[in-house]
């Protein structure tokens, strides 16, 4: 029986069908059977003996051969994936681990005191140097953020190394050079103590954003980023106890008689110079961003931007899968008509097209991340968390840097030097605010991720925007925002503040326990919770630099009221109000008495900035 156009009838059984099988059957001039394939980029016809040829290669491949390369990509999709879990889980266990020895500045109190009876600096002299460094630590935060990410945290993280490396290097040389000349001694200037300290806080500032930023970017959505940013953020806080306890056990002096004595300063220094130089170092390599993970932040918000037609259509934004149709033939042909090209020529151009695609890539992403800072900038609530922050953490910052001497103050003049303070040891209360900080910022990171709503990302926020809706959470589900555990957590920091501006601490010492305790956790709550609702509220794409910018409000903070606190402690020996003792530190409730009040209505303030904040998501729709 004749076939089509006169060929002999072909029959065609499903298990040879396949993608190639011609479409179309015509004879050319020679008589030859033509198939004509349309395809992209083909537009020549293909002869009956390479069909031929065609099938005797695929019958040649057989089953067995197919069931094989499907074993082999299925076996590769999941070795690059168990690879790319296998990055995120060790860079994580390395941001922890760095983040318990970032935070050294916190243990700032444990040696404040000797700065000021070694080497005979004034109360304002041993306060500038902690402010300079938290100056440099939150000031420079929006630039380091802004660094990690548009270039990685790695370059960040061999950075702060160096930083630490020569910043404790030389303030242990100037503190073993003694009293400075204007203090009557032969030792180094006061200036490079503080130039010291501002590298030491560059470091930290370096470090903290490295590591929680690799965290919040490989895990930030994922359903546990509460406690995948707590845990890093709490480790920061735990440097600070683990390193005081070693410098009080182990880096320490030794009296006469063999007893452990204050820490010996120069050694600790030493010791922190080193590790953190090495962690530093070991980091560049450690620290890593999942790759595709960054990518897909970057294009499900670009996408989200076109939907809500911020976004123009333009040849910058072009879909992805343009891009890769041109990839895939590798031909551009005038007025839409495709041109043949050598394998040579196709490579070439294949080559050009994908560097094209990455320098789109990369503008893209700098576009992105710039467009949403000026959104972050320009939201009202962002001010208003800010804002909170900035009279929560100054007063926490003032009161971790001069534990060392407000011990003191509570102490009777005539009590022995030889007996521990009634108040407590320096380290004690160190280990104190790091242990409480590092419950409270596990318990709320942990809290928040099971009870807190599914978040909705306003971002780009606009009011009239319809996708601002938030998700009906399960009725059986109980639902508690984010700000419901913060609020509560600066309630119990302003009862900390108020507890020390009675008197019961003078009559009692050993309740200034407690009043360490309210604090550390307060403080560590305002700092587990803040980023990770940055990050809820504004996503993760842009987190460093959001991140960066709300950091910095601890820096003037902490300025303002360590001068509060120096200026009334000064005021307090100079006016003689109080007992002085010898090596000059001050006795008695006027010597910190008025910064106790301060701290305490600041902290209120901040309670009402936040609720501020709050009504404006809610506002929006967005959900905390």
């Amino acid at each position: 029986m004749p076939g089509l156009h006169g060929q002999g009838e072909q029959s065609i059984d499903k298990r040879d069908f396949d993608a190639n099988r011609p479409l179309l059957l015509g004879t050319d001039a020679d008589g030859a059977t033509e198939e004509w394939i349309p395809k992209p980029g083909r537009s020549r016809p293909v002869s009956s003996d390479s069909r031929r040829s065609g099938e005797s290669r695929r019958m040649a491949g057989s089953e067995d051969g197919l069931l094989s390369d499907v074993v082999e990509g299925i076996v590769e999709r999941d070795r690059q994936h168990m690879q790319k879990e296998v990055i995120r889980a060790l860079s994580f266990i390395w941001g922890v681990v760095t983040c318990l020895g970032a935070g050294s500045i916190t243990a700032f109190s444990l040696y404040g005191h000797l700065l000021l009876t070694r080497l005979r600096y004034t109360q304002l002299q041993v306060n500038t140097v902690s402010i300079a460094a938290e100056v440099a630590l939150y000031l420079l935060a929006p630039l380091f953020g802004y660094l990690c990410d548009r270039y990685s945290p790695s370059p960040l993280a061999l950075f702060s190394g160096a930083l630490f490396g020569i910043g404790y290097f030389v303030a242990a040389l100037a503190y073993r050079s003694g009293p400075p000349v204007e203090a009557g001694g032969t030792g180094w200037p006061f200036w490079v103590m503080v130039l010291a300290f501002i590298a030491i806080g560059m470091g930290t500032s370096c470090m903290y954003l490295a590591a929680v930023a690799t965290c919040a970017k490989n895990y930030g959505r994922g359903k546990h980023k509460g406690i995948m940013l707590a845990i890093p953020i709490a480790a920061f806080g735990l440097s600070g106890m683990w390193q005081s306890q070693l410098a009080t056990y182990v880096l320490c002096e030794r009296t006469p008689d063999g007893t452990r004595g204050d820490v010996d300063v120069f050694r600790y220094f030493m010791f922190l110079s080193i590790l953190l130089l090495v962690t530093g170092v070991i980091g560049m390599f450690a620290l890593r961003i999942v790759d595709g993970d960054e990518e897909k932040y970057i294009d499900e918000t670009v996408e989200e931007l076109e939907r809500s037609g911020l976004l123009e259509e333009s040849e910058f934004f072009r879909p992805r899968n343009a891009i890769q149709s041109v990839l895939e033939f590798g031909t551009f042909g005038e007025n839409g008509d495709n041109q043949s090209m050598t394998l040579s020529e196709e490579e070439r151009e294949q080559q050009r097209l994908e560097k094209e695609r990455e320098e789109d890539e990369r503008r893209k992403k700098n576009w992105l991340l710039n467009y949403e800072t000026r959104v972050f900038l320009r939201d009202p609530t962002m001010w208003w968390l800010a804002m909170g922050f900035f009279l929560v953490t100054g007063p926490g910052e003032s009161y971790i840097n001069n534990l060392g001497t407000i011990i003191p103050t509570l102490t009777p003049i005539s009590y022995s030097p030889d007996d521990a303070p009634p108040a407590g040891l320096p380290s004690t209360h160190v280990t104190t605010v790091a242990l409480t900080s590092t419950i409270a910022r596990i318990l709320t990171g942990t809290l928040t991720d099971f009870f807190a709503p599914p978040a909705t990302h306003p971002f780009p926020p606009m009011p009239e925007d319809s996708r601002l809706r938030p998700t009906t959470p399960s009725p059986k589900r109980l639902t508690i925002s984010r700000m419901t555990f913060l609020l509560p957590s600066a309630f119990l920091l302003a009862i900390g503040y108020l507890l020390l501006s009675t008197p019961l601490p003078l009559q009692q010492p050993s309740v200034f326990h407690l009043t360490t305790g309210l604090v550390g956790f307060g403080y560590g709550s305002a700092f587990s919770l803040t980023p990770i609702i940055i990050s809820v509220v504004w996503g993760v794409e842009n987190f460093a630099t959001n991140w960066g910018i709300v950091a910095m409000m601890p820096a003037p903070g902490a300025a303002l009221w360590g001068v509060v606190y120096s200026a009334a402690y000064q005021r307090a020996v100079d006016g003689g109000s109080g007992p002085e003792s010898p090596s000059g530190e001050c006795h008695g409730w006027r010597c910190y008495g008025p910064w106790s009040v301060g701290c305490t209505i600041s902290v209120f303030v901040a309670m009402m900035a936040w609720t501020a904040a709050w009504r404006g998501w809610r506002r929006k729709g967005v959900v905390v």
